[in-house]
Parts: structure tokens; C-alpha cells; sequence
């Protein structure tokens, strides 16, 4: 009798300890979920970026997600890739434009929010060596001697600043002495790998893409060649409009015009 009491009290015991430990594994389990599924439902907006903004929207991503707990994912590109991009359905809430041109071509489409269009930054085109440069720019005609053999310009079709180098070029007479030695990049971005490579003596390029220390460039007359006036619009497919419509407001505003003044932009509804 003793013996099976004994035995009985055992068996409840273990039965107990066994519940314990189902809890605790459940309760493990759970933890170990919930990363998986507040990952899920974090938000975050997508955003077509022209290349050149590549340095300066990185901290207005920072700060901006620091603000409203909002991440942004970004697709840096030429803008006339990006315009395709969305033409053709791309799983964009908002699109950065290096013109304007591109954001009234999808306007004219139906394709961004009508009144969310707006100017954000006016960009400055630049001529740059890279930091193991073999020639020297003192003025833009330097470009015309036969030290410098390769000229890398983004795409003219593709991205406006490349688009303003031939601007600039043919305004000073100079571009039949340029075209041969010029190599052409997608965008800013690969034009001024061409340079870091060794394989371009020169680039033009935005100003937002300069870093301190990193070789030398020289700032481009803005005369010579038509405003790089940039714009911005929310893509109207988009299904996250009211984080979009943050983010733009955030980029118009006070902090985000001060991101991109630091990295050389000016605001072109103040000209």
C-alpha cells in the first residue's frame, strides 16, 4: 500500500514537471516568432531614386526612419530607367526624379499622384579626377588635350547631368574635339566608376557624389547649361500612399532640405 502511494505521488510529480516544461517551450517558441512576424509587419516604403542622390538620401533615410519609425528601401538608377520601371508596373510608392521632364512624362500617363509633384533640389554638375588622376583640370578646355584620353558622361538619354555635360561641352565649342574620347555610363554612379577604375582620366558628375579628400573637382558654370531642376511624386499604384506622402513632406521640409544642402544641392523654388 505504502509502495504504490510512494509510486503515485512520483508520477504526479513528473506529470507537473513535464506541464513546466511544455510551457516553457511554448513560450520559447513564441519569443522566437516574434521577430519573424514584427519583421513582417514593420513599415517600410519603396522609393526609385535617381543615382545621384545615392550619398545624400542615405542620411535622409536615416533620419527620417529615426523620425517616424519608417523604412525606406531604395532603388538607385538612371531616371529614365527608373520612368520605365514604373511605366511598367515597378513596386514603387515614390520616385525621385534628376529632372523633371520624366516626372511630367508619368504625370502625363496617370501615373503619380497629381498633387504630390514637386521640386526638391537643384543639382551642380561637376568635372572630377579621381584621387590617382595622372592629368590636371584647370578649366573645363583642359579636357581637349592629348594627356586626357577618356571623358566618362552618363548617358545623355538616360540621366540629365549627362545631359547637361553635352550641354556644357557644346556651349564652349569644344565637343567634336570630346566625343571621341568620351565613354558612356548608365548612370552618374557607373560613370564615376569609369574614373576609380583607372578607366577614365576624367567625369562629370553631381556635386552630391564628391567626398572630401577623394581626388579633385571643379565646379561647372551653371550658365552653360540648363538647370538640373529634380522633382519628386508619389507613384499612384502605390498602396502605402499616407508613409509616401510622409517621406515627401520629410524631403520638402526644413530637415530634409538641410540633408541635401550639405551634400550640394539648393533649392530651386528659392532661385
Amino acid at each position: 500500500m505504502h509502495s504504490f502511494v510512494g509510486r503515485r505521488t512520483v508520477n504526479i510529480s513528473s506529470f507537473k514537471i513535464c506541464v513546466v516544461l511544455l510551457i516553457g517551450l511554448l513560450l520559447i517558441a513564441g519569443c522566437r516568432q516574434r521577430p519573424a512576424n514584427d519583421q513582417q509587419n514593420m513599415q517600410e516604403i519603396n522609393v526609385a531614386a535617381a543615382a545621384n542622390l545615392t550619398d545624400a538620401f542615405a542620411e535622409v533615410a536615416k533620419q527620417f526612419t529615426a523620425k517616424s519609425g519608417i523604412r525606406v528601401v531604395y532603388s538607385f538608377g538612371s531616371t529614365a530607367d527608373l520612368t520605365k520601371q514604373i511605366e511598367n508596373g515597378g513596386p514603387f510608392d515614390v520616385f525621385a526624379s534628376a529632372d523633371v521632364e520624366h516626372i511630367e512624362e508619368l504625370s502625363q500617363k496617370g501615373l503619380i499622384v497629381p498633387d504630390s509633384r514637386a521640386l526638391y533640389a537643384r543639382g551642380r554638375l561637376v568635372i572630377w579626377t579621381p584621387p590617382q588622376g595622372r592629368v590636371k583640370i584647370n578649366r573645363l578646355e583642359d579636357i581637349t588635350n592629348a594627356d586626357v584620353k577618356v571623358v566618362a558622361i552618363a548617358k545623355p538619354d538616360l540621366a540629365p547631368y549627362g545631359r547637361a555635360t553635352v550641354e556644357t561641352l557644346k556651349a564652349l565649342n569644344i565637343w567634336p574635339q570630346v566625343e571621341p574620347k568620351v565613354v558612356y555610363g548608365t548612370n552618374v554612379s557607373n560613370t564615376k566608376q569609369f574614373a576609380t577604375s583607372g578607366n577614365a582620366d576624367v567625369a562629370f558628375l553631381p556635386l552630391a557624389l564628391m567626398k572630401k579628400g577623394e581626388g579633385q573637382y571643379l565646379e561647372v558654370d551653371e550658365q552653360l547649361h540648363q538647370p538640373i531642376d529634380q522633382a519628386l511624386a508619389m507613384v499612384k499604384a502605390s498602396s502605402k500612399q499616407d508613409m509616401a506622402r510622409r517621406f515627401v513632406n520629410f524631403v520638402l521640409g526644413d530637415e530634409g532640405q538641410a540633408i541635401l544642402k550639405q551634400y550640394g544641392y539648393s533649392n530651386p523654388s528659392a532661385k
